[in-house]
C-alpha cells in the first residue's frame, strides 16, 4: 500500500517543553583527565546547550560528585547560563542512585530526558541505562560528554545506543528545538547561540547578517 506522507514531525523530535535536560559533573577534577575531545571545544559544546536550555525555557537539572572534596567546581558555562538552577552535589557515580536528583526528576514529570556529562562511561552510562530501565526515553548529547580515552567515550555510546539512548550532538540538540526558522518568537535566541557556539556555522550566520542582513528564514 502506498504510504502518504503528512507535513508534521516525527514522534521521535525533540521540542523544548517534552523534556527535561540533566547535564551531569561537568567538573574541574573530570575535565583534567578527559582526553575524548579537547577541552575547549567541550566547554563551547556546553555552553551552546546549557544557553540553549535556557533560551527555550527547558527544565534542566544540574548536578556533580564530591564537589567540595575531590571533583572541584561546576563549569561556568553552566552557571552563567543557569545561575537559578539548584546544583545538586552527590557522592554516588551513577545520579539514578541519588535520592535528591530522582526526586528533582519525579518533580519535573518527564517521560523524556536529555543528558550529557563526564565521564561517558561512568557517570553518563549509569543513570542512562537506569533510566531505560526505568521506562524513560533517554537522548544522550554526546559531543558535551567526554571520557579518559577516545575509546572509552566510543564503548560508552555504544553501550548506551545498544540500551536504546538516542545520540545526538549540541548544535543538532539546538536546532531541533528550533525546527523551524518561522518561529519567530525564539528565531534570535537560537542565530544568537548558534553565532557566538556554534563554530563554522556561527561564522557564517555571523558572516551572512554583516554582508547581506541575511537570515535562515528569508534568505
Amino acid at each position: 500500500m502506498t504510504k502518504t506522507a503528512t507535513a508534521t514531525p516525527g514522534p521521535l523530535l525533540l521540542s523544548p517543553g517534552d523534556h527535561a535536560l540533566l547535564m551531569i559533573d561537568h567538573q574541574s577534577q573530570m575535565a583534567f583527565a578527559t582526553k575524548s575531545i579537547d577541552i575547549t571545544l567541550l566547554r563551547t559544546n556546553v555552553a551552546l546547550v546549557a544557553q540553549a536550555a535556557r533560551g527555550f525555557a527547558t527544565p534542566t537539572i544540574l548536578t556533580t560528585v564530591a564537589a567540595k572534596s575531590f571533583s572541584g567546581p561546576i563549569f561556568s558555562e553552566l552557571t552563567d547560563a543557569l545561575p537559578d538552577v539548584e546544583i545538586s552535589d552527590r557522592t554516588s557515580m551513577n545520579s539514578w542512585e541519588d535520592a535528591a536528583v530522582i526526586a528533582r526528576v519525579n518533580a519535573i514529570g518527564k517521560d523524556r530526558l536529555v543528558i550529557a556529562g563526564l565521564w561517558t562511561s561512568v557517570c553518563i552510562v549509569g543513570p542512562v541505562l537506569s533510566a531505560l530501565d526505568q521506562g524513560f526515553e533517554v537522548y544522550v548529547i554526546t559531543d558535551a560528554c567526554g571520557d579518559t580515552s577516545e575509546e572509552a567515550h566510543e564503548r560508552a555510546v555504544t553501550r548506551m545506543v545498544q540500551a536504546g539512548a538516542h545520540p545526538m550532538t549540541a548544535l543538532q540538540y539546538l536546532l531541533e528545538l528550533q525546527r523551524d526558522w518561522a518561529r519567530t518568537d525564539t528565531y534570535a535566541t537560537t542565530t544568537g547561540i548558534a553565532a557566538v557556539h556554534g563554530g563554522a556555522y556561527g561564522i557564517g550566520i555571523a558572516y551572512a547578517t554583516a554582508m547581506f542582513g541575511g537570515s535562515e528564514a528569508h534568505g
